[in-house]
């Protein structure tokens, strides 16, 4: 399957209207992607090729397939498999037509990557509304891979250079965090991502902080009690994984000490306090990784910005990232799967 063993990765076109198209232009020509990774494109040749000749004036080549094992490494070519053929395009205005071909896009590509066609998945941006709109009841790319991979327990984690965080709970109302706060949800979290750390980023002792929900991680009890389901979860953990697990820890701090390199990851108790830190410090190159999937899932850390779509002005930092990050883990996986 693979080429000048490297590894194959299949990059999702996401939401016709979105940034997409644009960051993945630009990635293909800005950056040498064929250093690390043989991509290959999931989406619609009409819109690439609209993208790239009216809004960035730039001519691509492109290589159309319909097998990922036919790719070509080639700096100057981006490998298609075009399941799409769309007529109507305006960037920035969500249409029903696109919501079902990103939706294709996903089913696509996570199709070939459980038949082992691809090494990995990077998806680019989309529209949640629009994905119901098309018919899929999905929160989401995350919640979608996993019904698709027969994934039950998965975690999300973002990360940067300087920080990894992962999520207890994710879209859900603040009013209702507390209540999701359990020991089994925490203990599941925690075990997923020392089970990541030691086998997809090859941290043999990984070093798992975990962030109190309240001020001061309650101080005893006297700002909240969730830090006390959250310490029977940490003790279960040690005892199950022999590693180093430290917490529950003040959320106001343990996210400068994990940028500073004392642990390798922050197991965060809700969205917004593990996101805020992690964009502060990489907002334009941060990723998504879904771990415990049986496929490597990466994906930008931002959304559709219809506000800037067709404006030529979308960063692909992300994207770039999330390539390398979905490269890094696939050969870390193949690696382990030869020693084994």
């Amino acid at each position: 399957m693979q080429k000048y063993n490297l590894p194959l990765i299949g990059i999702t076109m996401g939401d016709p209207s979105g940034i997409g198209p644009e960051i993945i232009i630009k990635a293909f020509t800005n950056t040498d992607l064929y250093n690390f990774c043989i991509p290959v494109v999931i989406g619609d040749r009409n819109i690439l090729n609209h993208v790239a000749n009216k809004i960035l004036k730039k001519e691509i080549n492109i290589n159309t397939l319909k097998k990922p094992k036919d790719a070509i490494s080639s700096k100057d070519t981006i490998n298609l498999i075009s399941i799409s053929s769309l007529k109507y395009y305006k960037p920035g205005i969500a249409d029903i037509e696109g919501g079902r071909a990103m939706v294709s896009y996903i089913e696509h590509a996570v199709s070939m990557a459980l038949k082992k066609e691809l090494d990995a998945i990077v998806t680019c941006p989309i529209n949640k509304s629009l994905m119901h709109a098309s018919g899929f009841s999905y929160d989401g790319h995350t919640p979608f891979i996993a019904h698709l991979t027969g994934t039950k327990d998965y975690v999300m984690m973002l990360a940067g250079i300087h920080l990894h965080v992962t999520l207890v709970t994710i879209h859900v109302a603040i009013s209702k965090v507390s209540s999701l706060i359990t020991k089994e949800r925490v203990l599941k979290t925690i075990y997923i991502t020392a089970d990541a750390l030691i086998n997809d980023f090859k941290i043999k002792s990984p070093r798992v902080a975990v962030a109190g929900l309240n001020p001061h991680a309650g101080e005893g009890g006297l700002f909240g009690n969730e830090e006390e389901v959250i310490s029977e979860a940490i003790k279960d953990a040690e005892k199950r994984l022999k590693i180093n697990i430290y917490g529950p820890l003040p959320p106001d701090t343990v996210y400068y000490r994990a940028s500073k390199g004392e642990f390798d990851v922050v197991v965060s108790m809700y969205h917004d306090q593990g996101l805020i830190p992690l964009k502060l410090l990489h907002f334009s190159d941060a990723v998504n990784i879904t771990l415990g999937l049986p496929i490597v899932r990466t994906s930008v850390d931002h959304g559709t910005a219809y506000d800037i779509a067709g404006k030529g002005i979308a960063d692909e930092s992300s994207l770039v990232s999330a390539i390398k990050m979905a490269a890094f883990i696939a050969n870390n996986r193949k690696e382990k799967l030869d020693k084994d």
